[in-house]
């Protein structure tokens, strides 16, 4: 501990501590920074406090937090040999064969006792451990609260109020000398039950029945019921103290019996060795490598896809936030996958900052423009951009679908899905990924047992959603990985690698010759169907989504063209002839008759009728078409009325009456109050900048280093101006001042002392309200005194700085030791 005397309380352990120790402790436990404590004593009652001490415990592995939960049931304060005796039993099993568990824990206990100490939940000498009170109390047994340990409270806690003719009765049953003296019978019942040998002799005279009662409660819960008039094995055991009564109804398995039945062990079965992560298979690394490259690539087609379903606005938003169900089956029925997969891949598009809201009144969803950005990337960056906004989201996709605390349905896109242990756990789980040797595929239940092993607390108890939430979050990681190419094969890809040690460029130049070229040709067929035999180049599968449907999808890509797409590019600006020269230059293939004529048919007839807003109406030069359209029965619904001989009205709205009279097989074109026909450009609605979601952090973050070496001077300052020995007052002084509290001295005797000070170089302390009314103490070495202002050296906040002399409270003279 740095100190020949021990520690009385825990401040003084920290106090002892070195400033790097200290630091470890700020960098373990970071919410004990915020604020900064003005010195070791509010350092150490922070620490001390129930929620610090709650979240140091969940971040504790299992053998450390079994550790703390042995010194809980242990005496205050436990000698070093008492908690390895409780970890390993005290070696009388009745033959069992402990050793190998012995030698681990042995080996194992000082680096979880050391783990304990540097995040101040463990202080004092190893003669006398103590574990801080408010983690005592947290894992202590109680009947609301039993021990992880299944332990219930000692001899003396569980007689606590018993009558004294009741404890004469238990020491005549078990044999023991009466005595009238509470307190005597108390030590003499735990003696007995602590006493290895005269506890096993009352043991053997137990029937067979109450032994079995025994084995029922001695791994826990130790409590139990008990009728009025209980059976024989019952009452010997409740005779004789081996149960005693909690209520009228509720007995309770003593502790130092329950030890003894466990041959001194506080924990069936310690764990100080980490479960090792087995392989499920080994791969090939370039098989892995290539087949995560290829996901890697359908993720980023999907995720395009995705967006020019929304290029011209996408669905409305729900009033509470988030997608509906009826529109994410919509997006799966596109994108040809389930409702989990089309939620992770909305939802990857939010968390990169692709995809958000408008904005506007009947507020919908839409890409952004950082979407265009996106696509101008080559494809390995634009991959690497989603895989570091995964990495980082705290947005678990897995969740839709399922109910919040409340009951309520959770949304894709919705306020409640955000996790603030998403990240850590998706980022652990691909670290013991990235520690099998390449091309090794981890078992994810093994996997499982490592990650509940790592965060005990925070992985074993069930969430509001069921199932502990860090199990499925492990789980949600392992497919999400393998979607996004993180993974391929189930294996941790070469690119990935890289990207978690190297960073993205390096993750982008790995990754790049593995992605397929992008081609400029496609193989034009005589059935109407265009064959993309791999990525085409962006110009060219932009203009061709538009002039054909895609059919199919896979390694080659089947575009279909019918005359709803050619009306399409026609309704986009292109000319009959602008589409022929298309065709030709990009197929390798010669192009079909078939195509040219549908080309021509549908571009003949394109425009031929023209609809406006009268509400509605139609024009065509044509007399026997508009009598045509009159005469079909399909037409009833528009109410249309003729006007002129070639114009004819409709009560229904230009958009409506457009797509009625397509679906009559006519191939009208919008067109302007000027007369002019519209061209509708595929795709052009864009949300105002938008930045991405920003994730929610799970506690204070972890300090940089220059924050800590602040952060551990200022307490170390502050530590000094709170301990600083002053000089008392002379006698007959007018400035007097209680120890620890603020000084008080006049305005006369505050200048002059400064004075002083600044001509001498010596330290003072006094007492400081700044502009905001917060008083302080401080210790200043004056260098300049002058216009009411002292200039110092603040030993507090280890900066020099200017202080106004009317602030200044009082003064006092450091003694010559305490300088």
């Amino acid at each position: 501990m740095g100190t020949t005397t021990p520690p009385r309380t825990l401040a003084e352990a920290l106090r002892a501590r070195g400033d790097e120790s200290l630091a470890g402790l700020l960098r373990a436990r970071p919410d004990l920074l915020n604020p900064v404590p003005n010195d070791i004593t509010q350092l150490a009652t922070r620490a001390g406090t129930r929620a610090s001490v709650v979240r140091a415990l969940e971040h504790l592995d299992r053998f450390a937090l079994q550790t703390a939960e042995a010194l809980a049931v242990a005496p205050d304060p436990a000698p070093y040999a008492t908690l390895l005796s409780l970890l390993t039993g005290d070696g009388l099993d009745d033959g069992e064969q402990r050793d190998d568990v012995g030698a681990a824990v042995t080996a194992a206990l000082p680096g979880a006792l050391a783990t304990l100490r540097e995040q101040a939940l463990v202080w004092g000498e190893d003669e006398r451990l103590r574990l801080v009170r408010t983690a005592r109390e947290l894992l202590a047994p109680s009947p609301q609260h039993p021990s992880p340990t299944g332990l219930g409270p000692t001899v003396a806690e569980a007689t606590a109020g018993m009558s004294p003719g009741r404890l004469q009765e238990i020491l005549v049953a078990t044999g023991l000398p009466a005595t009238h003296d509470p307190v005597s019978a108390v030590a003499a019942l735990s003696a007995l039950f602590t006493d290895r040998t005269r506890m096993a002799e009352l043991l053997d005279t137990a029937p067979v029945e109450a032994l079995s009662v025994l084995d029922r409660l001695v791994w826990g819960p130790p409590y139990g019921e008990v009728t009025p008039n209980p059976t024989p094995p019952v009452k010997w055991l409740r005779d004789r103290g081996l149960l005693l009564p909690v209520s009228t109804r509720t007995v309770v398995l003593p502790r130092e019996a329950a030890l003894h039945l466990r041959a001194g062990r506080a924990h069936r079965v310690p764990e100080p060795v980490p479960p090792v992560v087995a392989a499920a298979a080994e791969r090939d690394p370039q098989a892995v490598d290539r087949a995560a490259a290829g996901q890697a690539f359908t993720a980023l087609s999907t995720v395009e896809e995705l967006l020019k379903l929304w290029n011209g606005g996408g669905p409305a938003i729900l009033r509470a936030g988030g997608l509906s169900v009826r529109e994410l089956k919509r997006v799966a029925a596109a994108l040809e996958v389930t409702e989990p997969i089309a939620a992770f891949w909305v939802e990857l598009a939010y968390a990169a900052g692709l995809l958000a809201s408008d904005g506007e009144s009947d507020e919908r969803y839409a890409p952004t423009p950082a979407y265009d950005e996106w696509l101008d990337l080559p494809a390995q960056d634009r991959w690497t951009h989603l895989a570091t906004a995964w990495l980082p989201a705290t947005r678990v996709p897995g969740l839709v679908g399922g109910q919040d605390a409340k009951g309520r349905a959770l949304s894709a896109l919705g306020p409640e899905l955000d996790r603030s242990a998403a990240p850590d756990v998706r980022r652990r789980v691909l670290s013991l990924f990235a520690e099998l040797p390449p091309g090794t595929a981890p078992d994810p239940e093994t996997l499982l047992r490592r990650l509940r092993w790592e965060r005990p607390l925070r992985g074993s108890a069930p969430s509001a959603e069921g199932t502990d939430l860090r199990s499925r979050l492990a789980l949600w990681t392992l497919n999400e990985a393998e979607l996004l190419g993180i993974t391929g094969r189930g294996a941790l890809s070469s690119q990935t690698r890289a990207l978690l040690n190297e960073g993205e460029e390096a993750a982008a130049a790995l990754l790049a010759p593995l992605l397929p070229e992008p081609l400029d040709h496609v193989l034009l067929q005589a059935d109407l169907t265009a064959v993309a035999p791999g990525p085409l180049e962006r110009p060219l599968a932009e203009t061709l989504s538009v002039l054909a449907d895609v059919e199919s999808k896979g390694g080659a890509t089947v575009y279909r063209f019918t005359p709803g797409s050619v009306r399409r590019a026609l309704d986009a600006g292109q000319a009959a002839a602008d589409l022929h020269a298309f065709l030709a230059a990009h197929s390798r293939t010669p192009v079909p008759q078939p195509l040219s004529y549908l080309i021509d048919d549908v571009a003949r007839r394109h425009g031929h009728l023209r609809i406006g807003a009268a509400s509605a109406y139609v024009r065509c030069d044509d007399e026997a078409v508009l009598n045509e359209i009159l005469a079909d029965r399909r037409s009833t619904g528009l109410r249309l009325r003729r006007l002129a001989p070639t114009v004819l009205a409709s009560q229904a709205d230009p958009g409506s009456l457009l797509e009625a009279l397509r679906e009559m097989g006519y191939a009208p074109a919008a067109e302007s109050a000027e007369g002019d026909v519209l061209i509708t450009r595929a795709g052009a609605r864009r949300t105002p900048p938008r930045t991405p979601p920003t994730p929610v952090p799970e506690g204070p973050p972890t300090p940089d280093e220059t924050l800590l070496g602040a952060a551990v001077r200022a307490i170390r300052a502050g530590d000094t101006a709170a301990t600083v020995v002053r000089k008392e007052p002379a006698e007959g002084a007018t400035g007097t001042h209680a120890s620890g509290s603020l000084p008080r001295t006049t305005s006369a005797e505050t200048l002059a002392t400064v004075q002083a000070a600044a001509m001498t170089g010596t330290a003072v302390w006094i007492g400081y309200v700044n502009a905001e009314g917060a008083a302080s103490q401080r210790v200043i070495a004056p260098v300049r005194v002058e216009g009411g202002f002292v200039t110092a050296y603040d030993h507090t906040a280890d900066e020099v700085r200017t202080f106004a002399l009317h602030r200044i409270t009082g003064v006092a003279e450091l003694a010559e030791d305490g300088t």
